[in-house]
């Protein structure tokens, strides 16, 4: 059984300055107070909430590595809800980096580490410190849990979720639903999507060429390899491609089976290949033509192809990023609706309960 100086020992220069809880605005103050080189800058709230044991410290390397494009006040949680005896820590910090050589642009940290049944205490906790006029960022890692309450999620603008990472994602998936439903406006961002966007940007890029246009309503195939650690991302490629394509379920109990708006029936095939990174490749096939997009192990690219009995045609992009840093980042950056991602995932959701 764990204890609190068990996770974390009692001096943690890692994570800052311990202070009591009741006295985090005040010691900001006195942060900033310190130095009058230092500029607080904040874009955001952003909360990065795990139950996983020695999460704070790798965490806070994280957003110090953040913290050089994307300005925010971070909240950092780590929870051991096995822990019998209630308990709560609480450290600050800055991570500091110059703007134009001559003074430090700096985001606040505040970690919290609590023990026992927190569901309360983390929702005030978390609250009580958030920049109220600053949007909320919430990255949840792992697998969900009673935390994630329809109240905490009415006041997210975003949520960060890896589904990869969970042991059922439709049961994952019907959760967040549930809590959603008293926050519509909510942007939900997927590590398994994210994973796939140069893929999805190289198929649609590669039926811009006038022939692959002209197989388009002849694809009968579609064979996507894939990790199995990311059968997530893989089967949000097929939804999306169902999707874009118009293509419709030939039979409401297989997802892998279509039909084409011209009456083509098209199958889908995922192959596991525990050497491939997240995907390997996404190959679709029409009568003498093939469209595919591959990534070999190792590789700094992404190659894509047309290729017919008389015409070949070969391109390359850079590898998605695949640690959650990077993708957080890409994330951050890329902003907007993530309105294509709601529009795939019925269907994705659709396919995992199939």
């Amino acid at each position: 059984m764990s204890t609190l100086t068990d996770t974390i020992p009692a001096v943690c220069p890692e994570l800052g300055i311990e202070v009591p809880v009741s006295s985090i605005d005040r010691e900001l103050r006195k942060l900033w107070e310190q130095d009058e080189a230092q500029t607080n800058a904040s874009l955001m709230n952003l909360v990065v909430y795990s139950e996983k044991s020695g999460a704070l410290v790798a965490n806070s390397e994280i957003i110090r590595d953040l913290t050089r494009e994307h300005a925010c006040r971070a909240i950092l949680v780590e929870i051991d809800p096995f822990e019998p005896t209630a308990g709560l820590r609480a450290w600050i910090t800055a991570h500091c980096h110059l703007a134009d050589g001559r003074k430090s642009v700096c985001c606040e940290q505040i970690a919290f580490y609590l023990t026992g049944r927190v569901p309360g205490r983390f929702r005030n906790t978390v609250f009580a410190h958030l920049n109220s006029d600053l949007p909320l960022v919430f990255w949840w890692q792992g697998e969900l849990s009673d935390i994630l309450t329809e109240r905490l999620v009415s006041v997210m603008d975003r949520l960060i979720i890896d589904s990869s990472a969970w042991k059922d994602p439709a049961a994952s998936f019907a959760l967040i639903e549930d809590a959603a439903e008293a926050n519509p406006d909510i942007v939900i961002q997927d590590h398994a999507w994210t994973r796939s966007w140069q893929f999805r940007v190289g198929i649609a890029s590669l039926f811009d060429d006038p022939v692959a246009q002209e197989a388009l309503p002849g694809i009968n195939q579609v064979e996507i390899t894939y990790h199995p650690a990311h059968r997530n991302s893989a089967l949000q490629v097929l939804a999306w491609l169902a999707i874009q394509a118009g293509w419709k379920d030939r039979d409401p109990k297989n997802s892998f089976v279509f039909t084409s708006s011209t009456g083509t029936e098209i199958s889908a095939t995922l192959i596991e290949d525990p050497a491939a990174p997240p995907l390997g490749s996404v190959i679709i096939r029409a009568d003498h033509t093939t469209v595919k997009v591959t990534q070999k192990p190792g590789a700094s690219h992404v190659e894509r192809q047309v290729q017919t009995d008389a015409y070949k045609a070969i391109s390359l992009s850079p590898v998605d990023p695949t640690s959650p840093a990077e993708l957080v980042a890409v994330q951050l950056a890329r902003g907007g609706k993530n309105s294509l991602y709601q529009k795939i995932l019925p269907r994705f959701r659709a396919m995992l309960e199939s």
